[in-house]
């Protein structure tokens, strides 16, 4: 049985060897602790769950919902939006529920390209900014994202001739995995360079929410001109603890969202009206002690474990968002996964390769401050152990 040559162009996965190593560890009774997921290990609040709950037990919820999303989802992203980026929102044309963020990025390739467009990828970045363009039979060029830039591209070399190729671009700020925030002035930059070379931005929003020291990460759309050349994903998923629940929306340029719509309608059947709900309850203001709970939670883990990693001779910068610390390899490791390779057979501590996210991740790690407190903590004193 061959697979079809669209998967076939999907390199292997880097972290494979990695997972079979931990495999065998926890298999021989190894006590094995992962920084490697994101996956919030908290649960969800409880006036989300319950809005669930209630939605669930009302029949009009079980039948087919529209792939346009419940007006009262709609409407409370718009007014969440305006309520925190002070971006304005039209619920009708502008907002579009999606069954998560990963579904709304990859779907977007179906869209909008062909086999001979090009979609410019943030690298290193989320698996699916690269491998949704090569599905689609198009091509995915990487744009380095560039430490001393702030951990952003260098639009100035990208040539007008790959530009003119290019259909989408994808960017994600704060950032996974580099937990990198824009700096001032390069949403202007953006728009500058999508007007010029008619290109869709897209940009996935799914870490605002986790932000330190004061920082408020601000929306795309919030830059003048943005909501003419891009669309933004926003996922409940990591400020809300609702990996599982899949619950995001589409937002921003109209015409944009007609297509994406277009091709829903021809894909899948909608958001379930139940998990729509326990979204309106997640964006309502009510909710906004927990985010800021959550916030505090992550904040205190990025202190212990950036503190942990300088006592054992790692440059760390201090993150200002997401829940993903960022490091550079030590001197004296030939790759990123030889060092993973290392703190776990010496550790038996999980943490990601850089070089998982991209060629230009080679060179650093990843740690995910998603584990409960003395789990970390115990993670941070095996780390100290290997100075």
């Amino acid at each position: 049985m061959t697979p079809s040559k669209r998967l076939q162009r999907i390199p292997p996965y880097l972290f494979a060897e990695l997972e079979r190593k931990i495999a065998a560890k926890r298999a021989a009774g190894v006590d094995v602790i992962s920084l490697g997921i994101g996956d919030p290990d908290r649960p969800t609040p409880a006036l989300i769950v319950e809005a669930g709950q209630e939605a669930l037990a009302d029949p009009s919820t079980h039948r087919y919902p529209t792939n346009r999303g419940r007006q009262e989802l709609r409407v409370a992203v718009a007014d969440y939006y305006m309520r925190r980026f002070d971006v304005t929102l039209d619920p009708d044309t502008e907002v579009i529920p999606a069954i998560g963020a990963k579904e709304a990025i990859f779907n977007l390739n179906l869209a909008f390209l062909d086999p001979s467009d090009v979609a410019l990828a943030a690298d290193p970045g989320y698996p699916v900014y690269t491998a949704g363009p090569l599905l689609v039979g198009a091509e995915a060029i990487v744009m380095p994202l560039v430490p001393e830039l702030g951990f952003v591209p260098d639009l100035d070399a990208i040539g007008a001739e790959l530009a003119g190729k290019a259909k989408l671009m994808y960017l994600n700020y704060p950032n996974n995995p580099t937990a990198a925030t824009a700096p001032e002035g390069f949403f202007e930059r953006v728009v500058a360079f999508a007007h010029e070379h008619q290109i869709l931005v897209v940009h996935d929003n799914s870490y605002s929410e986790i932000t330190f020291d004061g920082y408020r990460a601000p929306s795309f759309l919030a830059t003048p001109g943005a909501k003419d050349v891009g669309i933004e994903v926003y996922s409940l998923s990591k400020g809300y603890n609702m990996t599982g629940w899949r619950c995001a929306a589409l937002v921003g340029n109209a015409q944009a969202l007609e297509a994406y719509w277009r091709l829903k309608t021809n894909i899948d059947s909608g958001l379930f009206e139940a998990i729509q709900l326990a979204g309106v309850a997640a964006l309502s203001a009510d909710a906004d002690a927990e985010v800021e709970s959550m916030r505090l939670l992550y904040e205190r883990r990025r202190d212990l474990v950036c503190d942990a990693l300088r006592k054992i001779g790692v440059a760390v910068t201090k993150p200002r968002a997401t829940i993903y610390v960022w490091a550079p390899v030590p001197k004296g490791f030939a790759s990123s996964i030889d060092f993973c390779e290392h703190v776990l057979e010496r550790a038996a501590v999980v943490v990601s390769p850089g070089g998982a996210y991209g060629p230009s991740g080679e060179g650093w790690f990843r740690i995910s401050l998603t584990t409960p407190e003395e789990r970390l903590e115990e993670a941070i004193e095996r780390l100290g152990a290997l100075a």
